[in-house]
């Protein structure tokens, strides 16, 4: 078992919208991401990476089971980027690189194929995004989640609502359902509160 589940340290999985790139956002979202005072695991969106793989599934015609893991690839590219954006960051692709990360201090980006590509409780098709895989790693961890997205959403709106409205991807309410994780969004008008959040107030 990895050194941080031993110390009972289950950090706060962080999803972070591949949106947040085209808005502008995600800079001043890594650098609040970077100073956090607890432990934490970032969950890259796939971005254009992932908008890459649907414009060449229409174009070249592979099935949803070969996209589902490209778009884990491309979800892999986001965090090769993100990591080379700041220092502090380093790309994990297991619970023990998640663990020996935070560790050493360090906070890790998840690059999801190796540990979760052939995973049969995830549906291997366009239903599932990096939403729902980020709550097989809350799930996997033991760990809250927090998906930030571009847009503010209401606190009293549920996983079906959110899939409704395509806030979230439309396997996410079934897997919460399952998983039993806690999970909360953060849109533009949470920033004051996630970085309270990362400040070590309120946290679990």
């Amino acid at each position: 078992m990895a050194e941080s589940r031993k110390n009972g340290i289950r950090p706060l999985v962080i999803k972070v919208g591949g949106s947040l790139a085209e808005t502008g956002r995600l800079g001043g979202t890594l650098a609040m991401l970077s100073a956090a005072q607890i432990p934490i695991v970032i969950v890259p969106g796939g971005g254009p990476f992932a908008e890459a793989v649907r414009s060449l599934q229409r174009e070249i015609r592979f099935n949803d089971v070969v996209a589902h893991r490209l778009a884990m690839l491309a979800m892999e590219q986001m965090a090769e980027w993100i990591v080379s954006e700041r220092f502090g960051l380093k790309v994990a692709r297991s619970i023990d690189e998640i663990s020996d990360c935070i560790m050493d201090g360090q906070i890790p980006v998840w690059a999801p194929l190796r540990m979760i590509g052939d995973d049969e409780t995830i549906s291997a098709n366009w239903s599932v995004t990096s939403d729902s895989l980020s709550v097989r790693l809350a799930e996997l961890l033991g760990a809250r989640l927090i998906l930030l997205k571009s847009v503010d959403v209401a606190d009293d709106l549920s996983a079906e609502d959110l899939a409704r409205q395509g806030v979230v991807d439309g396997f996410f309410p079934e897997i919460v359902a399952r998983a039993g994780v806690s999970w909360s969004i953060f849109g533009p008008a949470g920033d004051a509160a996630l970085a309270a959040i990362l400040a070590g107030e309120g946290a679990d």
